[in-house]
């Protein structure tokens, strides 16, 4: 996802009533992993309330992009409400959420903007999607450093075949093909989702980008290691190996535009060490939520590694993802 202007995370919504009570009386205040019911169970959305001095903050992931505060937020008695503008700020597309708590679970709608205008007719209002969120799990201590015991490699890709991956959007052409040992993109293709999942693994890869391309390595599906050109600028939260929107690199490894890149994950429970191009990037970090585009939010499950491919061009000749069999410390 393209680095645009950067929005510190220490900036706060502060709800348009008065001061919040305590973590102990507010049942909203901390993370929520949501996701849509039904047919919108790809829906997945990232939540997080806090208190600073006496004030209630938040911090929203709706789905892509990054965690921000939402533009209106709210409290009236026990329903939570907030909004997400985007577009034109003049006159703005506003998605609006609703929720309240339920039995330890957030239960909320999405109120989708209106569609746009058919045959010189009104817009038509937009639908309503119901999802649920449910408390992030509390990891266990985990070293990504630790010494490992490994399993057989998994070469997803060797030059030669897709085979190993499939889409994740169905009804979208695939968009990638094999040229000179690698596979491309062009300016866009769909999301390659492996059909293999995995829980605690190393990830390799190399790949070469074009001036301007952007793409991610999303481990288990959740968590995306931002690809970016980016060759000379500063390391941030959403620059090269970033862990997209939380977490910036420790230094910018990028190499320049046209030449082959390597990049080493090692993802032990929510703690990730990332190498690119022999450089440490990220040591033994703990990763605080799903990024934006996220497959599902079930974090504790094994999921499969996820090539962004509808952005702009990549070039990918290898790709091996070895299982860790057991931890070490």
């Amino acid at each position: 996802m393209r680095v645009f202007a950067l929005i510190a995370v220490a900036l706060a919504v502060v709800f348009a009533a008065a001061p919040a009570a305590g973590p102990d009386q507010n049942p909203f205040v901390g993370r929520w992993n949501m996701t849509g019911t039904g047919a919108d169970s790809t829906r997945v959305y990232w939540l997080e309330l806090g208190e600073r001095d006496g004030q209630v903050t938040a911090l929203f992931l709706n789905r892509g992009g990054h965690p921000r505060p939402p533009d209106v937020l709210t409290l009236d008695g026990d329903e939570l409400a907030w909004e997400v503008h985007s577009g034109n700020p003049s006159n703005p597309t506003i998605y609006r959420f609703r929720a309240h708590v339920q039995n330890g679970r957030l239960i909320g709608t999405e109120q989708l903007p209106p569609r746009g205008r058919r045959g010189g007719g009104a817009a038509t209002e937009g639908r309503v999607v119901n999802w649920v969120g449910v408390r992030p799990p509390s990891w266990p201590p985990a070293n990504a450093n630790g010494d490992h015991t490994y399993g057989e490699p998994d070469v997803l890709f060797d030059g030669t075949s897709l085979d190993a991956f499939g889409v994740q959007f169905a009804t979208r052409e695939l968009g990638w093909t094999i040229e000179d040992g690698a596979m491309a993109n062009g300016d866009g293709g769909n999301n390659l989702v492996s059909k293999q999942t995995f829980r605690n693994f190393k990830v390799q890869a190399e790949y070469r980008l074009a001036e301007g391309s952007n793409s991610g390595i999303y481990l288990r599906g959740r968590y995306e290691l931002q690809v970016l050109e980016d060759h000379g600028d500063a390391a941030v939260d959403r620059g090269h190996m970033s862990i997209y929107g939380r977490v910036a690199p420790t230094v910018n490894a990028s190499k320049p535009v046209g030449e082959w890149q390597a990049m080493e994950a090692i993802l032990v429970g929510n703690r990730v060490t990332v190498t690119l191009n022999g450089e440490r990037v990220h040591d033994n970090v703990a990763i605080e939520g799903i990024t934006g585009g996220a497959l599902d939010a079930n974090e504790t499950e094994p999921g499969p590694l996820m090539i962004q491919g509808d952005h702009s061009g990549v070039w990918i000749r290898r790709i091996v993802v070895t299982p860790i069999t057991a931890a070490g410390r």
